[in-house]
């Protein structure tokens, strides 16, 4: 966590003591508790907080801004600042939009759940309808290989296969937003953060974003003898649209 020095930059000179307490005890003790609480849950309690009191001013901005650093996306904060609205107040809300409008102005809404979002997914481009993100969490030539996968609101790959002599398949781990998994022959399934698809080798499949929600999961690369991937045709427009 960054060192906070807000306290003595504005107040050093003529409150020492409060800007000691700020900077030192609030921000460099209890901010710093990240074993009790994530920082990220802390600037949504903060935000909550402030939002409930009407206290709108540049110390909202800040903690929203610090919010957005981290790891609150633009989805997620307009969501809790439409909860808020129901108990805070609507003039409440309409004030904590405005400010968080401007914080977030330049983030184009992509979400890479629990993980980030990783790098542009160009190695497989052409197996997936819109853009998809990959962000590698461990190393294949030390261990299982996982990796966080983004799929913006509408990607999905295309029908695929993983094949192998013995074991193989994959295992998936939604992070976050929302998205579907579907075996051929089968309804689609819709996914949330916390849910798990086990998907066995020769199982003809496709996974992605919907339509109007950016979508991670962390694919498990199962251990197995020979295994490969056998891509398909992609998900048509005419199945995929049908979903909610």
């Amino acid at each position: 966590m960054v060192k906070q020095t807000a306290g003595r930059d504005s107040l050093g000179t003529f409150a020492p003591k409060f800007a000691a307490l700020n900077d030192d005890v609030l921000f460099g003790e209890v901010w710093a508790r990240e074993g009790q609480l994530s920082l990220k849950m802390r600037s949504i309690l903060t935000i909550s907080a402030l939002v409930s009191k009407g206290q709108l001013d540049s110390s909202f901005q800040f903690h929203v801004a610090n919010a957005r650093n981290n790891g609150v996306t633009r989805g997620e904060m307009a969501e809790i600042l439409t909860h808020l609205a129901f108990y805070a107040g609507w003039p409440n809300a309409w004030a904590a939009f405005r400010i968080a409008v401007e914080v977030y102005r330049d983030d184009d809404g992509a979400d890479g759940g629990l993980f980030g979002i990783g790098a542009l997914n160009d190695a497989y481009a052409q197996y997936f309808v819109g853009k998809s993100y990959l962000k590698p969490l461990t190393d294949p030539k030390e261990t299982v290989f996982m990796a966080n996968v983004t799929f913006e609101p509408g990607c999905r790959n295309n029908w695929h296969i993983h094949c192998a002599e013995q074991g193989g398949g994959q295992i998936l781990l939604c992070t976050g937003g929302r998205g579907w998994y579907q075996e051929q022959g089968k309804d689609a399934r819709e996914l949330f953060p916390g849910d798990t698809v086990t998907i066995p080798a020769g199982v003809k499949h496709w996974h992605g974003a919907a339509k109007d929600s950016w979508f991670s999961h962390v694919a498990v690369e199962c251990p197995g003898k020979g295994t490969t991937t056998e891509w398909c045709e992609p998900v048509g427009a005419e199945d995929y649209d049908v979903l909610p």
